[in-house]
């Protein structure tokens, strides 16, 4: 059986933790049961993921055996394809996470719904944002409910919005990038990022791409991330004809740069601002994937 995950970027901007965006960029795992346990691995930082009993895969398909009361997992041989740029901001711990959901739901006979794979994914996230892309793909915005549960709605996609990833050379731990948020906010940030955050879903809903353009701001999370990322606070304040706005995505380091489609260029502007801080960079033009993830059964 193939699963197969997209990466995501979380936030857009303003919604932080609330709203998310699957890329074309995937995870894809093959598996099967087997006598001996085995993974393998190929694609982009492929060095990076354990080939052992310590993948993250792995570990969290043990943890929900755990949790649905099975002592023992078969093993399993798992070949892993990964496209997913690791500790960039574009969800591969998400993918990773939602891609160990499936599979367990299929080794230990779950048949959990999409709905309850976004549950268990966001769970063990901690929040629902990329969770919710990786498991409806497009543009969505998520919440968690009183009981636990995820909520999530997929937004249109408007015409004429184009999306590209520039991922500079280096990682950001998300640990170490949410260590640097306050513990609280004032009234006048919170009421600034709810303004935004409402106004980027209804932008979004409607097509109004010149409004877009005015929904990106954030300051719940990027100006406290600036310190970080080197070039960054330039970044999120150019404006250049074609150029929507740029955000972290995620926690960073990478930058979702959203343009109006036949404006290309307007990408080489970010990764100039980078390369004048002394990082160079590399632009990935996603499309937006239409879909979660899917999962091919032999």
């Amino acid at each position: 059986m193939i699963v197969r995950v997209p990466a995501s970027s979380a936030n857009l901007g303003p919604g932080f933790d609330a709203l998310g965006m699957a890329l074309g960029l995937s995870l894809e795992c093959c598996f099967e049961k087997a006598a001996d346990f085995s993974i393998s691995v190929s694609g982009r930082d492929s060095t990076a993921i354990p080939c052992d009993e310590t993948n993250l895969i792995w570990q969290t398909i043990l943890g929900i055996a755990a949790n649905a009361g099975v002592d023992k997992v078969q093993p399993i041989t798992l070949r892993i394809h990964n496209e997913i740029p690791l500790g960039q901001g574009l969800g591969s711990s998400a993918a990773a996470l939602t891609a160990a959901v499936v599979i367990a739901s299929e080794l230990l006979g779950l048949n959990w719904s999409r709905a309850q794979v976004l549950n268990e994914a966001a769970r063990l996230e901690g929040h629902p944002d990329n969770a919710a892309a990786c498991v409806h793909g497009g543009i969505v915005a998520s919440a968690i409910d009183s009981a636990g549960h995820a909520i999530a709605v997929r937004l249109p996609v408007p015409a004429g919005l184009s999306i590209a990833i520039v991922v500079p050379n280096f990682v950001l731990p998300t640990t170490q990038a949410r260590l640097v948020l306050p513990e609280c906010y004032s009234r006048e940030d919170v009421v600034f990022n709810l303004q935004r955050a409402t106004l980027l879903v209804a932008a979004l809903a409607t097509g109004s791409l010149e409004a877009l353009s005015w929904a990106l701001d954030d300051r719940l999370h990027q100006p406290f991330r600036c310190a970080l990322v080197a070039g960054l606070a330039e970044i999120l304040a150019l404006r250049t004809p074609g150029l929507l706005g740029c955000t972290l995505s995620g926690a960073g380091p990478s930058v979702l740069v959203f343009y109006k489609s036949g404006h290309d260029g307007v990408c080489e502007r970010v990764r100039e601002i980078f390369s004048a801080n002394g990082r160079e960079s590399e632009t990935v033009f996603s499309s937006i994937a239409k879909h979660g993830f899917t999962l091919e059964r032999a």
